[in-house]
């Protein structure tokens, strides 16, 4: 039995990742962690997270840094689900005590010092971590994500956007730009009360257009430039994403089929549309990201639908903790 612990257990993405180690047979949930001047500190986290009441009743407890090598000299996963700074500043720590390191913010995600200061706003002083870490998105990389110690989970948007888009890029089909418009429920921005995220004053707006830091992590990824508008809707959780594509003159419809077709045929938490299109309320709660497309001559729409929270973080998470630990891929989550 492998043994686990969730840092930044508080939040949202937290709280599922908890609830899936919970009730994961081969993993025993052995400690949940938040900054040591958090005010949940000491709370059971079925106090914040009413949902979790009688199945964790955990207590949240105060982590100081200085401390991981005496906590975590036994635990063999560790899970981040902590602000970007904290994630870059601690997970050394956790990986040199022999943890497995599955990290939910974009501290590790791109294999590029300058990406950091120039989207997230500080200097990134691990290249040699940048150069370790393996990007989780599950269908595309488990051959890597299998022997790695540090794996960076995807963001939200990119796994959406990504999903979608990596098979056509594989296949040679795209020219030019894709353009993603994508929608997120208030959950993304996180548990903390905000104005601009509070459910009574968000309306549906873009943000983030131009700048948005999901757009160079999708397009280094995907290894195609791409135009990215995020939108806040005022709905929980769950994205929507409607990308726009050329396609290679003489692509058809009978082989973007086949390469979605082959890319998923095999992978169950991807689910491809026959008759309908992705929605929300679908996929929400789900682990399960839904795909459907159509083409006009050389326009392909192709439409994507995740929950944020989950498929977007804690179960992607949770699909790379069972690929790094020879489980199936969808245990304890469906």
């Amino acid at each position: 039995m492998l043994k686990a612990a969730v840092v930044g257990a508080s939040g949202y993405t937290g709280a599922e990742l908890a609830k899936f180690l919970n009730k994961h047979p081969y993993i025993e949930l052995s400690g949940l962690y938040v900054s040591k001047n958090s005010a949940d500190a000491g709370k059971p986290l079925s106090q914040l997270h009413g949902q979790l009441l009688g199945q964790v009743d955990l207590p949240v407890l105060p982590l100081d840094p200085a401390d991981v090598s005496e906590l975590f000299a036994d635990i063999d996963i560790v899970l981040l689900a902590t602000a970007h700074e904290v994630s870059h500043d601690i997970a050394h720590a956790f990986l040199s005590v022999g943890c497995q390191v599955f990290d939910l913010s974009g501290a590790f995600r791109v294999n590029d010092p300058d990406f950091y200061q120039r989207f997230y706003g500080f200097e990134h002083r691990y290249p040699a971590l940048l150069e370790q870490a393996v990007y989780g998105l599950a269908e595309w990389n488990s051959e890597h994500v299998n022997k790695a110690q540090l794996i960076a989970v995807p963001g939200c948007y990119p796994t959406a956007s990504l999903i979608a888009l990596k098979p056509l890029a594989e296949a040679g089909f795209i020219v030019g730009k894709p353009v993603i418009n994508a929608t997120s429920g208030v959950s993304g921005a996180g548990r903390k009360a905000s104005l601009t995220s509070s459910f009574c004053e968000v309306s549906l707006n873009p943000y983030g257009v131009f700048n948005h830091r999901h757009q160079p992590e999708i397009a280094s990824h995907l290894g195609n430039q791409v135009i990215f508008t995020p939108h806040l809707g005022n709905f929980k959780r769950g994205i929507l994403a409607t990308i726009n594509v050329q396609l290679k003159e003489g692509v058809t419809p009978e082989q973007v089929n086949e390469v979605y077709q082959q890319a998923y045929a095999d992978k169950s938490i991807v689910r491809l549309l026959d008759g309908s299109w992705p929605a929300i309320d679908k996929v929400a709660n789900s682990p399960f990201i839904d795909l459907a497309w159509a083409q006009q001559e050389q326009d392909l729409i192709v439409v994507s639908a995740e929950d944020n929270l989950l498929k977007g973080a804690a179960s992607q998470a949770m699909q790379c903790v069972n690929i790094r630990n020879g489980f199936a891929v969808t245990e304890s989550l469906l």
